[in-house]
């Protein structure tokens, strides 16, 4: 990486952008919504069951400048989402900023595992058991969205909700690849506490990205 760019790089000021894309958000709190997708590459958090693998080596994913993911952002959407990959592993303060100054709403899809930066309008939270939230993001999270791969997943959910604020929205999504076992603990477990919701990722259901 020419040193310009890695200095870019470092200060936030360009990203190691893996897609772009406009789409109707699938998950969550907000699924059903459209809004415009920023998947920054990189991430060392390393779920086995992670759908976006490609993602992981930030190298293969060139540095972008803000600037340029800004420009099409605003072209499509009221609202942004910055995925991964996990985007904390680099400095959101720049993009988060610019993005805000043109009137988008920010909305970030993190595990957590790195400390928080930039300037969000809604965190959604989704902590891996292989490297837990820094402590600071649980009380920062709006959502909290717990993977269920397992039934030992459940017991990890109610662990990790004590962390947040009362206000947080509490979701439990199946596992894609694992949707037919985990759907009934899911449902399960929603009807015995109904502080929690139950997410589906309806973009595949819908196929599209």
């Amino acid at each position: 990486m020419q040193s310009e760019l890695k200095k870019a790089v470092d200060a936030g000021l360009a990203l190691p952008l893996m897609e772009a894309f406009y789409t109707i958000q699938g998950e969550g709190y907000h699924k059903g919504s459209a809004a415009f997708f920023i998947r920054i590459g990189g991430c060392d958090v390393g779920c086995h069951w992670c759908d976006v693998k490609e993602s992981w080596d930030a190298n293969l994913h060139p540095p972008t400048y803000i600037e340029e993911i800004v420009a099409q952002a605003k072209s499509y959407a009221d609202t942004v989402v910055v995925t991964g990959g996990e985007p904390l592993m680099w400095n959101m303060n720049p993009l988060t900023e610019a993005l805000q100054a043109v009137g988008l709403k920010t909305h970030i899809e993190t595990s957590g595992a790195y400390p928080l930066s930039g300037k969000w309008d809604w965190i959604c939270l989704s902590p891996k058991k292989r490297m837990l939230p820094k402590t600071e993001i649980y009380t920062a999270a709006d959502e909290l969205k717990v993977i269920v791969y397992n039934k030992d997943d459940l017991q990890f959910a109610e662990k990790q909700a004590l962390g947040v604020a009362d206000s947080c929205k509490l979701y439990l999504q199946p596992e894609w690849s694992r949707r037919d076992m985990a759907i009934p603990l899911i449902v399960t477990h929603v009807l015995e506490n109904p502080q929690w919701m139950a997410s589906l990722q309806t973009h595949k259901y819908l196929k599209i990205p």
